[in-house]
């Protein structure tokens, strides 16, 4: 018997049934919706007798569980808030979670589960599998996700909106530091250790951009999400003579990279992209060696910032998870849950909590900033909502494991460099 065959079969058999399941259910919803608009307030998928449903797809046991706990909690909190509050409409707002521990079959079947029960997703780590699942969202679902992830490759979608600048802004903005204040200058050669797929290779794009805007030579290493230790690659870019290393990549990469690097004496600067550290990694032996060689290029100010939003937040996450360490996943998951709260918010002011209606409001949100740094433009589906980045040093002894060495900032290539969806 052809066992391919067969699964195949299985599989297509499968696929019929869960969209017969989800043109139901969508059915059911949209009668639902019905009724409540003789109330006043329009309503659809994802809302449930006072609840408005989203959905959280997260990394719990993966290779970003640190960032996702922290995400997940965040959000978490942020919902406890609204919700003591008031609610949007007088609608409590609860999260179904998933962890999909960075499996790319787990994170589409959590979202093919999830899909019919929410309104959206205020979390969906990994633009891999984003991607995997964006035609089902621009073409049928048309539900607004808000991804943990932030590949170029997802641009364009009006219901999948990244926050913050694309990873290819971000690498640019991330060499521009590296010519700025590490001394790369024409002629030299930067490495580039990214991870396959979305993620790596759109900041690839970016890496690539801005070496040829600057006269620079990139030297790439392709690694896996499943590959820790960096020996290999720190090799090779040690025996090409790079100067510089940008890393596209996890947390446990860049312990393993700038470790190695210390220890084989190739003193170089690195730096990574937002998703590519964790303040734990400052306990381990690689802990003074990211202190001195390491930078991140993030999409706002760390937990750790001076402002009002940022003291409050710290002060509540603590007074919420008084066990748990404070990193940057907090303030990507709480900007992400208070984009959607404010989309949310500016529905219900429109009388449509409808995913229609969410994904318009979210269009009104030229200027957002919830106090950390950089002003959010979601207008248009077709560009990032930011081009600045923001420079992060490692430090064990700021609050959150990190400090600010460049205020947001987009630099020069970054303006004039166009991401392509």
């Amino acid at each position: 018997m052809n066992t391919t065959y067969v699964a195949r079969a299985t599989a297509g058999a499968l696929a019929a049934l869960l969209v017969l399941a989800g043109c139901s259910s969508k059915a059911k919803d949209s009668e639902d919706g019905d009724k409540a608009a003789a109330g006043g307030v329009k309503t659809g998928e994802g809302i449930s007798g006072k609840t408005i449903n989203l959905g959280v797809l997260t990394d719990m046991t993966g290779v970003y569980a640190t960032l996702g706990k922290s995400v997940t909690q965040a959000q978490q909190l942020y919902v406890k808030q609204l919700n003591a509050a008031g609610g949007v409409c007088g609608y409590k707002v609860a999260l179904t979670v998933r962890d999909h521990g960075y499996d790319p079959q787990k994170a589409v079947s959590g979202y093919t589960e999830l899909e019919p029960k929410v309104l959206g997703f205020a979390q969906f780590i990994g633009s891999p599998f984003v991607a995997a699942v964006k035609q089902r969202i621009d073409g049928q679902d048309k539900a607004l996700v808000l991804p943990q992830a932030w590949s170029s490759a997802l641009l364009g979608s009006p219901y999948i909106r990244v926050i913050g600048s694309t990873y290819d802004l971000e690498t640019i903005n991330a060499v521009d530091f590296l010519i700025k204040e590490k001394g790369i200058a024409k002629g030299d050669k930067i490495g580039h250790v990214y991870f396959e797929g979305d993620y790596g290779e759109s900041a690839l794009v970016g890496s690539k951009y801005a070496a040829k805007e600057a006269g620079l030579t990139v030297v790439e290493q392709k690694i896996k999400p499943t590959d820790n230790d960096m020996t290999a690659q720190v090799t090779a870019l040690k025996k090409a003579g790079v100067k510089a290393i940008v890393l596209s990549a996890g947390p446990r990469q860049a312990a393993s990279l700038v470790g190695v690097a210390a220890a084989a004496g190739f003193d170089v600067p690195v730096i990574g992209n937002n998703s590519a550290f964790a303040p734990q990694l400052l306990a381990t032996q690689a802990g003074p060696a990211l202190e001195k060689n390491y930078w991140v290029a993030s999409p706002s100010l760390p937990i750790g910032a001076d402002t009002p939003e940022a003291k409050k937040l710290v002060a509540d996450y603590r007074k919420a998870y008084p066990k748990d360490a404070l990193d940057n996943g907090i303030v990507a998951g709480w900007t992400a849950a208070s984009v959607f709260g404010e989309a949310l918010k500016k529905a219900c002011a429109s009388k449509d909590l409808t995913r229609e209606g969410v994904d318009k409001a979210l269009l009104t949100l030229a200027s957002y900033d919830n106090g950390f740094g950089v002003d959010q433009d979601f207008s248009d589906p077709a560009s990032a909502s930011s081009r600045q980045s923001v420079i992060l040093q490692p430090d064990k002894s700021a609050t959150g494991g990190m400090t600010v060495v460049q205020e947001a900032a987009a630099s020069e290539a970054a303006e004039g460099y166009t991401p392509q969806a």
